[in-house]
């Protein structure tokens, strides 16, 4: 018998978790939208930034002011600004690496 591709999983919960995983480890990763997302990730983004979107993204900018006052929070800060767009409209995203090393940019 054949499983289908996460039919009835909750698309919140998905998408809290691949923020969670991308707020862990940040560095030589990012997000890129999905080619085969429909519909229902745009109704579900409008839902998700009215609901909690636009509250942690606020969180993400405001945490990253503060950083960016130390040598050493420099790179903390520019990962915080990374997990905006994310942590604004999850859903149709997904994380891929980057071919670059982190301390290469």
């Amino acid at each position: 018998m054949r499983h289908a591709e996460r039919p009835n999983a909750i698309p919140f919960g998905i998408a809290s978790f691949r923020i969670a995983g991308f707020i862990l480890w940040p560095f030589g990763r990012t997000a890129v939208e999905r080619p085969d997302a429909g519909a229902a990730s745009c109704v579900g983004n409008v839902i998700w930034l009215v609901f909690a979107g636009w509250w942690l993204a606020i969180g993400h900018l405001l945490t990253s002011i503060p950083l960016f006052l130390s040598i050493i929070g420099i790179p903390f800060g520019w990962a915080n600004l990374k997990m905006i767009p994310i942590s604004l409209m999850p859903l149709g995203r997904e994380i891929v690496h980057t071919d670059q090393e982190w301390g290469a940019r």
